[in-house]
Parts: structure tokens; sequence; C-alpha cells
């Protein structure tokens, strides 16, 4: 935030909210990301798909050695677990 910028009460709460449904959020987009690669017949799109798989692990406090292993071996099932233990 610039020098001299103050965020009004209001959008304190949003932030704040934001912060407190945040491991709310990440479990609905990694979810969400499964989901489409579970329907995703494009090799283009899946590689994606698996590059927003890595980010979204690590965001939700997955190892990044454990993030890389999944997403390097595009293992699916395992991802799905991986999602399901975290949340």
């Amino acid at each position: 935030m610039a020098k001299h910028q103050w965020l009004t009460p209001h959008q304190k709460g949003i932030v704040r909210r934001y912060y407190e449904h945040k491991d709310d959020i990440a479990h609905q987009k990694l979810s969400e990301i499964v989901s489409d690669l579970y329907l995703c017949t494009d090799e283009g799109r899946a590689k994606g798909l698996w590059k927003q798989v890595r980010t979204a692990l690590v965001n939700a406090g997955v190892h990044e050695h454990k993030a890389d292993r999944v997403t390097q071996e595009r293992n699916l099932d395992e991802l799905a677990r991986i999602v399901s233990e975290i949340f």
C-alpha cells in the first residue's frame, strides 16, 4: 500500500473477511480445479490447470516438494486425496 493511503472501515471489513475465509476459498479453488481436470480433454488446457494446481496447493499450505511431485506425476487421484485430506 502506498504511503499515506488508508482503508475505510468498510474496506477493512472486506479485507478482514477475506482472510477469515481464506481456507474456504483455497478449498473451493482446488476442488474446482480437480473437477476441471477430470473433465478436461484438451492437453493445453490441462497443462495450464496443473500449473494452477501447484500454486493453489502451496497457497493452501502443502509442502512445495509434495506439490511438485503431484504436479510432475499429474496424478489426479493423488491430487483429489490431498485436497480431501487438507480440508
